[in-house]
């Protein structure tokens, strides 16, 4: 069952974030801001200027008690000590933004907007560094664990991008739809009224592993081998679009949150572990699908053994709602999914252990 926090806001939530601390910070529509402790009780609130939706929150790694909010097209950076007027502003994307990520080192700031923008603020110098582009709206983006200057973005452009922020294009790019073409190919067209438009992606904590969810019910996981990335699993996973992804730390365990009002719990450790843990192993097995495959800037044509109708979840909740957002956090020594959606409250349920 889940635990209801109440009382933070008065508009559908948003995003959410928490800190090293265990502080968990929510973002709403209407620019609501809240802050709340470890047993769910609203400890402070904020309006942030011009009232536009909060997308986007992230807190600091090295500094817990600052956090970063997107807010229409403007950052506002938060002391949350003292929840008050931001300390700071950045205003560098020209369209309202969608997701921010921050490095391990607290060095780099992303911000990725409707335009198909990925602006990478150096925060020492508060300047932008780098300048990325999807050609459609680009969902999410986020730094790859110990890899303070790579990092992954996907969009409605169903494409998906490796990138290094020595170079302006991306080194690694693949095209979902290209991926599902030729296995989709024997299938009805109906499948192209409803294409893979990305909407989130989630790292494994190796830094390798990662995985993405679509509009089209799918969850899609890749391995990053080098300058690019290939794809390791895939299976339906919600009737309706995956709207978020979170691997949960530590594991090959992945969230999904879908439109459907679902929360799954997949664990992909047989998938993807044996080999992450055994680099003979993986080499094995990729020569094996290179044989199988033909592989060209990142297009794939299926493999027998991506495909894996038979997954199926750890844990399932019927949440009922539309999810907008997906958060582990340990509270009060267990830990917990979080979970936002379409109206004012934040969700907790209790998580199986590992």
């Amino acid at each position: 069952m889940a635990v209801k926090w109440n009382g933070g806001h008065s508009s559908s939530v948003l995003c959410l974030s928490v800190s090293a601390e265990g502080l968990v910070a929510s973002g709403a529509e209407r620019g609501e801001l809240a802050l709340w402790d470890g047993g769910g009780s609203p400890v402070a609130q904020l309006r942030l200027p011009q009232a536009e939706d909060v997308s986007s929150v992230v807190f600091s790694a090295r500094r817990p008690s600052t956090l970063y909010t997107s807010h229409g097209e403007s950052i506002s950076v938060l002391d949350v000590r003292s929840l008050r007027e931001p300390l700071q502003r950045f205003h560098v994307n020209e369209e309202e933004i969608n997701c921010l990520a921050l490095n391990d080192t607290d060095g780099f700031l992303a911000a990725a907007d409707d335009s198909g923008a990925i602006k990478v603020v150096d925060l020492e110098s508060e300047k932008v560094s780098w300048s990325l582009k999807h050609s459609n709206i680009c969902s999410s983006v986020a730094f790859r664990p110990q890899r303070p200057q790579s990092l992954l973005s996907c969009g409605l452009d169903m494409q998906v991008m490796l990138w290094n922020l020595q170079k302006a294009r991306p080194l690694w790019t693949m095209n979902l739809q290209d991926c599902d073409m030729e296995e989709e190919s024997l299938q009805s067209a109906g499948q192209f009224f409803n294409p893979p438009l990305a909407h989130s992606l989630s790292i494994a904590s190796c830094g390798n592993i990662f995985g993405c969810g679509a509009q089209d019910g799918k969850v899609r996981i890749f391995r990053v081998t080098g300058v690019r990335f290939e794809r390791e699993l895939e299976f339906q996973a919600h009737s309706l679009g995956v709207s978020q992804v979170l691997f949960m730390p530590e594991v090959y365990w992945l969230f999904s949150g879908g439109n459907d009002g679902k929360v799954l719990l997949w664990d992909i450790s047989s998938n993807v572990g044996k080999q992450q843990k055994s680099p003979a192993k993986s080499l094995h097995r990729r020569k094996a699908q290179a044989a199988a495959s033909s592989r060209k800037d990142g297009k794939l044509n299926k493999v027998a053994s991506n495909e894996h109708p038979g997954v199926v979840p750890k844990l399932s909740i019927e949440h009922g709602e539309k999810v907008n957002w997906l958060l582990c956090a340990e509270i009060k020594g267990s830990r917990r999914v979080l979970v936002a959606d379409q109206t004012s409250s934040v969700s907790a349920y209790p998580l199986p252990e590992s």
